[in-house]
């Protein structure tokens, strides 16, 4: 049995490694390639595109972009063709899967969506594709699950993923002294995001807040988590250049991290910005109240959120500062992240989906 894959960022690469393992836990035999990344690679995929420096966000770098993306399209359909997998399996990434999964279809490849376009949030269109080329669609949320099967979809909840993986693997010394962190101090979690225009563009900002941050509040020490897709060199000139003396990073983009850090219990300020055409489309289109996931999750603000001009130094310090006290304010945004998870359900999602591919490939 042959799967392909089609993942485009660092999330995706995440969610089909984890994927893939699952897959040779169930079926040592399997054979898996695909587009995707490190943990991937790693994990027993056979890349034929390697998605590094794949990230783009913004509708003008799209465009831009867009010559290339067709060339990409064209590339995995003629391995598609070559390879004759049993199954093409799309996670997330949806502005470039969408369209891939209608060229999957016309080379007669069945086609499995994993993650699917949140058409909760905005372009409810997108449902109809999925629900015309997607021989199956496995869904995260019990409500997206709904909405899709509404719309004529073969859709299959299996659970969110990261139930499975996000868990304390040490306990806090160890943590502490494997990260050659002080346990004397506060921690601040700095998580500029995933793609090169969301670290160049919240990473000076996160650095200054976290300057002011230590100047009001007193001595803390910051770590901030590099995703695969960005470069190491990039992070330490931008750090250097704040002249901050932090080893690792901390705060954290809009995206899967605001989540990771909510099932880990962890007070998190949410924080997002885009170049002004894509924000003022993104009035237009978005029909949601937050973008943070456990706040949809909940239906109300559970972490607080900062967009666009509202991304300052002076706003972030203002909205992290009361989580770092033990008092009312932590205590609550506490009870509230631990009423995500809750929400969620069982972890076991990863196998789940996994046992769901294989059944419907073979």
């Amino acid at each position: 049995m042959k799967i392909m894959f089609s993942a485009g960022e660092a999330s995706g690469d995440l969610h089909g490694a984890n994927l893939a393992r699952a897959l040779k836990q169930l079926a040592p035999d399997i054979e898996l390639l695909g587009m995707g990344g490190e943990k991937m690679r790693d994990a027993g995929v056979d890349i034929v595109y390697d998605i590094d420096n794949l990230g783009v966000i913004g509708i003008g770098e799209i465009i831009r972009k867009i010559p290339f993306f067709f060339r990409l399209r064209d590339f995995l359909v003629d391995t598609m063709k070559k390879e004759k997998p049993d199954v093409l399996v799309c996670i997330d990434y949806p502005g470039f899967n969408m369209r891939l999964i209608k060229a999957a279809k016309a080379a007669g490849i069945p086609v499995i969506y994993y993650i699917l376009p949140t058409i909760w949030a905005w372009h409810k269109s997108r449902g109809k594709t999925i629900a015309k080329y997607t021989d199956l669609a496995i869904s995260l949320f019990p409500f997206e699950a709904k909405l899709y099967e509404e719309i004529g979809t073969n859709v299959l909840y299996t659970g969110h993923p990261l139930l499975d993986s996000v868990h304390p693997s040490l306990s806090r010394h160890d943590a502490f002294l494997k990260f050659g962190l002080s346990e004397e101090k506060r921690t601040i979690l700095l998580m500029p995001g995933s793609r090169v225009q969301e670290v160049t563009s919240l990473l000076p900002c996160m650095l200054e807040a976290a300057k002011q941050i230590e100047r009001d509040y007193g001595d803390l020490q910051f770590l901030i988590p590099r995703a695969t897709t960005i470069d190491k060199g990039m992070l330490d000139d931008i750090i250097a250049s704040s002249g901050m003396t932090v080893s690792t990073a901390a705060i954290a983009a809009s995206g899967t991290a605001t989540l990771e850090t909510a099932l880990m219990g962890l007070p998190t300020l949410l924080v997002y910005r885009v170049n002004r055409l894509t924000y003022w489309l993104s009035k237009i289109l978005v029909h949601i109240e937050s973008i943070g996931l456990p706040n949809i999750i909940m239906g109300r603000r559970v972490i607080p959120e900062l967009w666009q001009d509202d991304v300052t130094p002076d706003n972030i310090a203002d909205a992290v500062l009361p989580m770092l006290d033990d008092g009312p304010r932590r205590a609550k945004l506490c009870e509230d992240l631990s009423a995500v998870r809750r929400t969620m359900g069982e972890s076991g999602a990863v196998m789940r989906t996994a046992q769901a591919v294989l059944t419907f490939a073979r």
